[in-house]
């Protein structure tokens, strides 16, 4: 166990990647009662696994002799190592793939006592009774073969890395994107709702109308009352279909509201000349601030009309493999996806 070249070194991190992505992916299957492939990558490794398993090597060779400088040595590595990862992670892509904030003794939700005592145990097992016949396999694998194998690996990893980066890019701007949209809904519609007030419409009738998450829910009843329907058509087509139904569903009832909230908006404008007290610039200026509050209502209806179900579907592919994953700063859309993940 002491002394391993790069290339061998190489080969134990993806083997214990593969070992964790195994590990995690029956584990998480079984909690969820559906196969779930574990992880941020597409491929069938888990990097804090592989990355935990090496860090806890370096730390405990020079005390492997005593189990409690292995549990200490290995915990404290392996602890910060978690720490490091998921705060970068979340610095970077705005989500937690993995969350401790409801276990006692978390620090910031990235880490908890459990976790690390689990470290611990987890480094005496790798040390005494994993590691030991894995090393001696690995010895046993010619020189020859050791280099190109980890070179392989390692191009196919990076490939993978790169493409699984840009995935969650797109998730966090996915994220971003809804957000905003939801927000300057909720903004417009406060603006048009003050207008229909000066134009004297029915208010109560107003706030139905343009109410962003009585729409959601009403869609979100048809699309039981469609899934009961389609439950003896084919299961492959059918979860297509519905996840594509879905998206669609959410889109029209964010148009719906802009609609809504447009025609408000344009009403009002058409009455400003008989409004009592708006005269001469402020006339003009309220006549100005309706056409640009009009203008960009149409600018994110044109925007949201031209988004096609698959821009979805990288983004909702790494929601599948972290079905624990969290956004504290996009928590309402990230609920959204997580449904469309489902469904998909």
């Amino acid at each position: 166990m002491h002394v391993y070249t790069a290339g061998q070194w190489a080969l134990l991190f993806y083997f214990y990647c593969f070992c964790g992505w195994i590990w995690e992916s029956c584990y998480v299957s079984a909690c969820q009662r559906r196969w779930v492939n574990r992880g941020f990558l597409h491929g069938p490794l888990l990097p804090i696994y592989g990355s935990g398993a090496i860090i806890i090597l370096f730390a405990v060779i020079p005390v492997e002799d005593d189990l409690r400088l292995v549990w200490l040595f290995g915990m404290a590595a392996a602890t910060v190592l978690e720490y490091v990862t998921g705060a970068a992670m979340e610095r970077i892509f705005k989500v937690r793939y993995w969350d401790y904030s409801k276990q006692k003794f978390n620090l910031n939700g990235h880490i908890c006592l459990t976790s690390s005592v689990a470290w611990g145990f987890f480094s005496i097992l790798l040390v005494r009774f994993i590691h030991p016949p894995v090393g001696r396999l690995l010895a046993g694998v010619p020189a020859w073969v050791v280099d190109p194998a980890a070179l392989a690996l390692t191009a196919a990893f990076a490939a993978d890395v790169l493409c699984s980066v840009q995935a969650a890019l797109d998730l966090r701007d996915v994220l971003t994107r809804l957000a905003e949209e939801n927000e300057e809904l909720r903004r417009l519609a406060k603006r048009a709702e003050v207008a229909a007030a000066f134009a004297e419409d029915d208010l109560r009738r107003f706030r139905e109308r343009t109410e962003v998450e009585k729409l959601l829910l009403q869609s979100r009843v048809q699309e039981e009352l469609q899934d009961l329907r389609e439950a003896h058509a084919r299961r492959t087509q059918r979860r297509q279909e519905r996840w594509e139904e879905s998206v669609r569903r959410r889109t029209d009832a964010k148009l719906e509201a802009l609609g809504t909230i447009a025609d408000a908006l344009e009403t009002c404008r058409n009455h400003l000349d008989s409004m009592p007290g708006l005269t001469g610039e402020a006339l003009e200026e309220r006549r100005e601030e309706l056409n640009e509050a009009v203008a960009r209502l149409r600018q994110r209806e044109a925007v949201i009309r031209s988004r096609e179900p698959g821009s979805y579907r990288r983004s909702l592919r790494i929601l599948r493999g972290n079905p624990s994953a969290s956004a504290r700063e996009f928590s309402e859309v990230m609920e959204t996806l997580r449904e469309l993940a489902g469904r998909k």
